[in-house]
């Protein structure tokens, strides 16, 4: 322990272990520490035992239930955008090679009532039951715009500088109605509230094309995939990505506790009576409680199901987003279903998340919206958890902390995340310029 590392790592967390391994490919000497004798810290993954065990306590889960050991509940369950930038990292790290991911069935939004497929191509926007006839003449226009907008070719910006218009100014140019804007800011554009219709119209445009190109990718019913056997296989996945560049992994240290000098600079991390120096200190929330504040809670509802979701056309794995102004909330509430087709449950069983940001005290009503959608379900566990960011300034005091996990179920936010820490930690971006087609076999494989 007595050595000195340019970075230590606290916690196994999907976002400490992703950085844990891009910081060892880029060079450092990194060494990588838990308190839990297991991976994946918060996002962990979890048999049925285990689940029973976090929930219920000393009660055994019922027979019927099938074996422990085929489920792979995922505590922070997100699908990955399949051209998103997590793929990207993963390609760019070559942690592929660790992992098979499965396309994800299912892309739904609830709109008036019921659930739709989210439409993201021109094709699709004519089909859909969302729209009216001459709405969905309005919208097929828009779709071509966005897939034919090229930065780099004005013939194709028609007249609009994205860097300075707004995607309201963008929206109402193509004239449409604000149900039609509902469901593709929300579900298409996963964005998290309104605000982006007052800001440049780049990121918006982006966002639906990543969307329509992901969704491209597999031929799929979604732009979504997944790993087989769940999340739980990513955070060791980079665990073995980093030890093979030289970084060190200790699990089951009790008490990592932060050392800093006089003028309050992190200088090293004492588990057990030793002292491993370092640089920069990289680390979720719980590791430095003083250096976070909360800023609010994620209510979640965890199904065992032994059914798909209802009018999701038998999907296996699918997400369904309910925007906030269908349900007269603050915040979207997310579906997040998975079964035993990405082996996370024995056969004919699925796994269903219902999660939202909490805005009431009360999981079990605030999550109604979203578990009236599920139809019956075997087995229901009510969780709610505190969210928290960093109120430090790391260039005082090398201290790097990720923010705690939010409600979606996909990963765009969680990246973002990790992205920006690697840029505060090493003072340059990640190059996530790769050629993605070296992820593909793998994930079309059924």
């Amino acid at each position: 322990m007595d050595e000195e590392y340019d970075v230590i790592v606290l916690g196994t967390g999907l976002k400490e272990c992703i950085l844990s391994g891009l910081l060892s490919v880029n060079g450092l000497k990194v060494l990588h520490m838990d308190r839990n004798d297991y991976y994946g810290g918060e996002s962990t993954s979890l048999n049925l035992n285990q689940l029973w065990k976090r929930f219920r306590g000393d009660d055994k889960p019922p027979e019927n239930m099938g074996s422990s050991r085929e489920y792979n509940v995922d505590m922070i369950p997100k699908f990955m955008m399949a051209n998103g930038a997590l793929v990207r990292v993963l390609i760019h790290t070559n942690v592929t090679k660790y992992l098979n991911f499965k396309a994800v069935d299912g892309s739904f939004v609830y709109n008036k009532g019921k659930i739709h497929k989210v439409p993201a191509t021109d094709v699709e926007a004519l089909k859909s039951p969302l729209m009216g006839l001459f709405e969905k003449r309005r919208a097929r226009k828009f779709f071509i715009y966005v897939q034919d907008y090229e930065e780099s070719d004005p013939k194709s910006h028609e007249g609009l500088d994205l860097y300075k218009v707004t995607a309201r100014d963008v929206i109402s140019k193509y004239g449409l109605d604000d149900n039609t804007v509902d469901f593709i800011g929300h579900a298409l554009a996963l964005h998290l509230d309104d605000n982006y219709l007052d800001e440049p119209a780049m990121d918006f445009v982006k966002r639906m094309k990543l969307y329509a190109e992901s969704l491209a990718r597999f031929q799929g019913g979604s732009p979504y995939i997944y790993p087989l056997y769940g999340l739980g296989e990513l955070p060791q996945a980079f665990a073995r990505l980093s030890a093979v560049y030289g970084g060190t992994y200790m699990l089951n240290k009790p008490d990592c506790k932060v050392e800093f000098d006089e003028s309050g600079k992190a200088i090293g991390v004492t588990s057990e009576g030793e002292t491993a120096k370092c640089k920069k200190i990289v680390c979720d929330p719980s590791y430095l409680p003083d250096k976070v504040q909360k800023v609010g809670k994620v209510a979640r509802a965890i199904c065992i199901m032994s059914h798909p979701i209802p009018n999701t056309s038998d999907s296996h794995s699918v997400q369904v987003i309910l925007p906030q102004k269908q349900l007269g909330r603050k915040s979207d509430m997310y579906l997040f279903c998975c079964s035993y087709t990405h082996n996370v449950a024995p056969k004919d069983k699925y796994i269903a998340f219902v999660t939202t940001e909490a805005e009431t005290d009360q999981p079990e009503v605030e999550l109604k919206p979203g578990l009236d959608l599920l139809g019956p379900v075997d087995e229901t566990f009510f969780d709610v958890y505190d969210r928290y960011e960093p109120n430090n300034n790391h260039e005082d005091d090398n201290c790097y902390i990720s923010t705690s996990y939010d409600a979606t179920t996909h990963f765009e936010t969680t990246v973002k995340n990790v992205l920006a820490l690697y840029s505060n930690i090493t003072g340059k971006d990640l190059d996530l310029s790769v050629d993605l087609s070296s992820a593909s076999a793998a994930a079309a494989e059924e």
